[in-house]
């Protein structure tokens, strides 16, 4: 199976319009190091091993659960050139601006009703503000989360004198089922296996 998960990987500057990436929902997350190189170790017979970056990789993962309001992660792998993982999040109190974002199973399924203002045509003005609010940082989100995650790596990397840079966007796939996210979740835990079938490095 192709790191693109059924071709939908979306980059930061392209994301899924009229999605709050503050709601309840499972993200399969892909970041990339800079020019793919393999920062984060080797795989020998099928199995990761990690240089001292990728133990940088793997430890500021499992800490975004000590960090971050409502989260919880699901399946992770660190590679030679890049992460992929799962973050879960579950309890964000963030008010749907559509009328529906997408049924799942109970576990992603949005619990909050649409805004009577929604359906109301907004002046010039308040219609900048609200184009102004959807592109600011916002928090709890999953960029501002990879964004931390990422800075942490790298800031810990260069403090101790390690030559690392991660591509400036990540990947993510917004986890509609429980069926997906069984699917994926095995890809992520067989990804070192399949590592001589990867097409990550021949794709951008």
């Amino acid at each position: 199976m192709s790191t693109k998960f059924q071709n939908k990987y979306r980059i930061e500057s392209t994301r899924l319009q009229n999605w709050d990436y503050r709601w309840d929902g499972a993200y399969f997350i892909t970041i990339c190091t800079k020019n793919r190189d393999h920062y984060f170790g080797k795989i020998i017979n099928g199995k990761m091993v990690l240089s001292n970056i990728g133990v940088l990789a793997n430890v500021f993962w499992h800490e975004i659960k000590n960090h971050t309001k409502n989260v919880k992660l699901g399946e992770f792998v660190v590679m030679p050139d890049h992460i992929h993982g799962v973050l879960i999040l579950k309890g964000n109190k963030i008010e749907n601006e559509i009328e529906n974002h997408g049924s799942t199973d109970n576990m992603i399924e949005a619990l909050h009703a649409t805004p009577l203002s929604y359906y109301q045509k907004p002046a010039i003005n308040e219609q900048k503000n609200k184009t102004m609010a959807n592109i600011s940082p916002k928090s709890n989100s999953i960029s501002t989360i990879i964004r931390s995650y990422k800075s942490a790596v790298t800031k810990h990397a260069n403090r101790l004198g390690f030559d690392f840079a991660w591509q400036p966007r990540f990947y993510d796939h917004i986890i509609r089922d429980k069926k997906s996210f069984e699917t994926i979740s095995r890809y992520i835990i067989n990804n070192p296996t399949n590592w001589g079938k990867d097409k990550i490095r021949d794709n951008d």
